[in-house]
């Protein structure tokens, strides 16, 4: 698949940032938040609307007018306590591509999607102060149809942020922005930073590290997810869990026994067995007052769920889907203001970033971080909703869910070592419940 660059330009605000807001400050869950883009991919079919001429005066309009509302984006980072919001301005770029949309949407694969993105998703600058916080691609195929993709910091966008933005500037881009409020929350308050000397997540994000990562997307249609819903339900420990629960256990146990059954062989490998998950929750409507919807930055806290030696081989998808929810439904404004009291979370973090960082193969954490219910579907720029939406984020022994279009399936993007993939997708249970190509 060819992506010809038809253009690119520095996109500024439409309007000056005032200058008592030039600079936002970063508080702890920004500061913690992994050193890559959060990528997201919008494409929309061949409609009777040109494309062409309507993006450049909408897109790249609307682009900058939505900058003026989210103005972070538009900055450069300061250091790793905040961010010079000086208008600098955000990447806009257009790009044709050769061939059809139906290329891409029959059978998504992560490396023909990161050539729809506006840069690498793990494009980190020498020079902090030269870092882009914000980037934006259209892409334009022979059928008629396009893709829209953005970049966002993760520092300074979580993917509520990053959904935040891509609704408001779509809502822009059709002349219906009335309700763009609650964009900028400080809160350092609630999560004092912290000094990040000697103290990085890069480790696992290193390029030879995630050369050895192969990512590849599950599909969890609607009928088969209802499906697995029951059997996870069915047990002592969760009668009803969630599309996002039911799944995560699914994925759970195949990754724990892809790494056991090498383990157990004797099989050469550098990862270790995995005994426990993080799941990432957010915590805008979790915490008292509830934080602005709109709201930027990286508000999310990590819950851990632990599977012990002893429970490994006895635990279900029921036993799993309980766990996760326990360690999920701890995450309450009380328990998240405990943890993070006198800057405990934090302290402990470094530790545990110490030990790992000496051998980040040994982690013994498997990732969820669930993008589900995020209004990705509504960015309607003036054309519709989007026939389908995607990522091209690779991270290391991590999931990334997705909405399917009907909002009742999980896209599951599943990122392991190689050879545990290979044993992964020849998991009885994740060849029951999912699929590799759209159900469409």
């Amino acid at each position: 698949m060819e992506v010809e660059i038809i253009s690119k330009e520095i996109v500024k605000p439409s309007s000056s940032t005032p200058k008592h807001l030039t600079t936002y400050n970063l508080c702890l869950l920004d500061q913690l938040a992994p050193p890559v883009y959060i990528p997201i991919i919008l494409f929309y079919s061949a409609s009777s609307e040109n494309f062409c001429k309507k993006s450049h005066h909408q897109l790249k309009t609307s682009f900058s007018e939505t900058l003026t509302h989210f103005y972070p984006f538009a900055g450069r980072l300061k250091d790793s306590f905040s961010v010079d919001c000086n208008d600098e301005g955000a990447p806009f770029v257009e790009a044709h591509v050769a061939g059809e949309m139906s290329m891409i949407l029959e059978e998504p694969d992560i490396h023909q999607l990161e050539k729809l993105l506006p840069c690498n998703p793990h494009d980190v600058s020498p020079e902090i102060s030269s870092q882009v916080i914000a980037a934006a691609q259209v892409n334009y195929f022979d059928c008629g149809g396009m893709a829209v993709s953005v970049c966002i910091w993760h520092a300074i966008g979580d993917s509520s942020a990053v959904a935040s933005f891509l609704t408001s500037w779509a809502a822009i881009a059709r002349g219906a922005s009335d309700d763009i409020e609650g964009v900028i929350s400080d809160c350092t308050s609630l999560f004092p930073p912290q000094d990040m000397l000697n103290f990085s997540l890069r480790n696992f994000l290193k390029e030879d590290l995630l050369n050895k990562i192969m990512t590849k997307r599950f599909l969890f249609d609607s009928s088969k997810l209802a499906a697995l819903r029951e059997e996870v339900g069915n047990g002592p420990c969760l009668e009803r869990p969630t599309r996002v629960e039911a799944v995560a256990a699914l994925i759970w146990s195949a990754v724990m026994a892809a790494t056991r059954e090498e383990n157990e062989n004797g099989t050469e490998t550098e990862t270790a067995e995995i005994n426990a998950a993080t799941m990432a929750v957010g915590l805008r409507k979790r915490m008292i007052p509830q934080l602005p919807k709109l709201s930027i930055g990286s508000i999310f806290q990590v819950a851990i769920a632990n599977c012990s030696k002893d429970d490994e081989k006895l635990l279900d998808y029921n036993g799993l889907a309980g766990k996760l929810h326990e360690s999920i439904g701890k995450m309450n404004n009380d328990y998240v203001r405990k943890i993070h009291a006198g800057g405990a979370y934090f302290q402990f973090l470094r530790k545990k970033g110490e030990e790992l960082g000496k051998n980040p193969n040994l982690m013994k954490v498997f990732g969820f971080s669930s993008w589900c219910r995020f209004p990705f579907y509504e960015a309607d720029f003036g054309w519709g909703k989007p026939t389908w939406v995607g990522t091209a984020l690779t991270l290391y022994k991590v999931a990334i869910f997705i909405d399917t279009k009907d909002g009742q399936g999980i896209d599951a993007w599943v990122s392991l070592p190689k050879e545990d993939m290979v044993k992964f997708e020849q998991n009885p249970g994740i060849c029951a419940y999912s699929s590799f190509k759209p159900s469409t």
